[in-house]
Protein backbone atom coordinates (compact mmCIF):
# COMPACT_ATOMS: atom_id res chain seq x y z
CA UNK A 1 0.00 0.00 0.00
CA UNK A 2 1.42 3.30 -1.03
CA UNK A 3 0.88 6.58 1.16
CA UNK A 4 -0.98 7.93 -0.57
CA UNK A 5 -3.29 5.37 -0.62
CA UNK A 6 -2.34 5.12 3.44
CA UNK A 7 -3.27 9.02 3.81
CA UNK A 8 -6.38 8.66 1.72
CA UNK A 9 -7.92 5.71 3.93
CA UNK A 10 -6.82 7.56 7.35
CA UNK A 11 -9.16 10.94 6.16
CA UNK A 12 -12.02 8.75 5.29
CA UNK A 13 -11.60 7.47 8.43
CA UNK A 14 -11.51 10.56 10.08
CA UNK A 15 -14.58 11.88 8.40
CA UNK A 16 -16.63 8.93 9.19
CA UNK A 17 -15.80 9.79 12.93
CA UNK A 18 -16.34 13.40 12.46
CA UNK A 19 -19.86 12.16 10.95
CA UNK A 20 -20.53 10.37 13.10
CA UNK A 21 -19.64 12.58 16.10
CA UNK A 22 -21.92 15.39 14.64
CA UNK A 23 -25.07 13.25 14.45
CA UNK A 24 -24.35 12.93 17.84
CA UNK A 25 -23.76 16.27 19.28
CA UNK A 26 -27.11 17.07 17.00
CA UNK A 27 -29.05 14.55 19.31
CA UNK A 28 -27.88 15.81 21.80
CA UNK A 29 -29.06 18.99 21.47
CA UNK A 30 -26.55 21.17 19.61
CA UNK A 31 -27.15 23.54 16.57
CA UNK A 32 -25.68 22.21 13.24
CA UNK A 33 -22.41 24.74 13.40
CA UNK A 34 -22.06 23.93 17.09
CA UNK A 35 -21.79 20.16 16.59
CA UNK A 36 -19.83 20.75 13.26
CA UNK A 37 -16.97 22.89 15.50
CA UNK A 38 -17.21 19.67 18.67
CA UNK A 39 -17.18 17.01 15.78
CA UNK A 40 -13.64 18.57 14.35
CA UNK A 41 -12.16 19.19 17.87
CA UNK A 42 -10.47 15.29 18.43
CA UNK A 43 -9.73 16.68 21.99
CA UNK A 44 -12.99 17.27 23.19
CA UNK A 45 -15.04 14.44 24.81
CA UNK A 46 -17.98 13.67 23.11
CA UNK A 47 -19.50 12.23 26.30
CA UNK A 48 -18.81 15.14 28.53
CA UNK A 49 -20.57 17.41 25.78
CA UNK A 50 -23.74 15.71 25.85
CA UNK A 51 -23.17 15.16 29.16
CA UNK A 52 -23.26 19.29 29.63
CA UNK A 53 -26.18 19.49 27.79
CA UNK A 54 -28.21 16.59 29.87
CA UNK A 55 -27.41 18.55 32.77
CA UNK A 56 -28.90 22.04 31.35
CA UNK A 57 -25.99 23.83 30.34
CA UNK A 58 -26.56 26.06 27.70
CA UNK A 59 -24.80 25.44 24.35
CA UNK A 60 -22.35 28.43 24.46
CA UNK A 61 -21.25 27.47 28.01
CA UNK A 62 -20.79 24.36 26.89
CA UNK A 63 -18.83 25.37 23.81
CA UNK A 64 -17.06 27.81 26.49
CA UNK A 65 -15.96 24.63 28.90
CA UNK A 66 -15.29 22.54 25.83
CA UNK A 67 -12.66 24.20 23.79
Amino acid sequence: MSAANLTAIIDTELELVEQWRHKALERAGYDWESATVLAASHDVDLHRAVELLERGCSIELALQILL
